[in-house]
């Protein structure tokens, strides 16, 4: 069993376990919406590769880091646009 730890994703505690992305923990945590695009619609993520950029989240206080390409840490702070 892979070892878990607590995250915050919008200000929700959501326990990760390692080795897991940040994209698929904010999904796992029910959140549809990762970001929204420059005319407001809800954005989540399309490739799951890094390219298209549409899983852009702000983590530890860093905006517009890709949650796709992204490990879960102990601690980690993750917000959306949700």
């Amino acid at each position: 069993m892979p070892e878990k730890f607590l995250i915050r994703i919008n200000g929700t505690g959501f326990q990760a376990a390692r080795g897991m992305t940040v994209a698929a923990a904010v999904l796992m945590a029910g959140v549809a919406c990762f970001r929204r695009s420059v005319s407001g619609e809800p954005r989540a993520p399309l490739c799951g590769m890094g390219i298209c950029m549409e899983c852009r989240v702000t983590i530890d206080g860093v905006p517009h880091s890709r949650a796709c390409q992204t490990l879960c840490a102990p601690g980690m702070e993750i917000r959306t646009d949700a």
